[in-house]
């Protein structure tokens, strides 16, 4: 957060507010797009050493920034790397999920032709909200200032809009007086049930 106001200058400083309401130390949170590792890290400090972070990416340099980052930090025996496509995360979790960031677009500083795609980006995030523990939510900050970003950003709003209310609670927040696109944020908490 801007250290003159308190106040978020970015999509992704804001999905950390909304993180930090749920998260608390032991749990079980995933990092869908692992990147240069800086949310993993993030993660792993809010669990703490009793807590474990799954960290996801299809790039092997991905994995391997976040090995380094995770090392240095001293974070890394709470952290579970995995390299494949989150697509496919819904394998790796096998317990109730508290929270989940995904951080779409491309890997900053790597190869600006890869990026997250609507057919992969909905089913990964569609098995994380299957295995999300209620009252838990999911992060999802979507670049639109790339090729196919605007694309994904649509179908992912078409996405969450169709959740269904009585489950899901979900909100889109974004900048609308930022030049060049800014990020845009979707939140999707888990409504506790009413009889629980």
């Amino acid at each position: 957060m801007s250290e003159r106001d308190g106040w978020p200058r970015n999509a992704v400083e804001m999905a950390r507010l909304f993180i930090e309401t749920v998260v608390r130390p032991g749990d079980f949170v995933v990092d869908a797009t692992c990147g240069n590792g800086k949310d993993t890290v993030y993660l792993a400090r809010l669990v703490g050493e009793k807590g474990r972070v799954l960290a996801v990416d299809i790039q092997r340099q991905a994995v391997e920034r976040t090995r380094s980052l995770i090392t240095e930090e001293g974070v890394d025996l709470r952290v579970i790397l995995a390299q494949g496509d989150h697509a496919q995360i819904g394998e790796y979790l096998r317990e109730p999920v508290k929270a989940a960031m995904f951080n779409l677009g491309y890997l900053p500083r790597g190869d600006k032709n890869i990026t997250t795609r609507p057919e992969t980006t909905i089913p990964s995030l569609q098995q994380v909200l299957k295995a999300l523990a209620p009252g838990g939510l999911v992060t999802v900050v979507v670049y639109t200032g790339h090729p196919g970003g605007l694309e994904e950003s649509e179908a992912l709003l078409s996405f969450a809009r169709g959740l269904p209310q009585k489950e899901y609670t979900v909100i889109h927040c974004c900048y609308v007086n930022q030049v060049n696109r800014p990020p845009q944020l979707i939140v999707v908490k888990k409504n506790r049930s009413e009889t629980g």
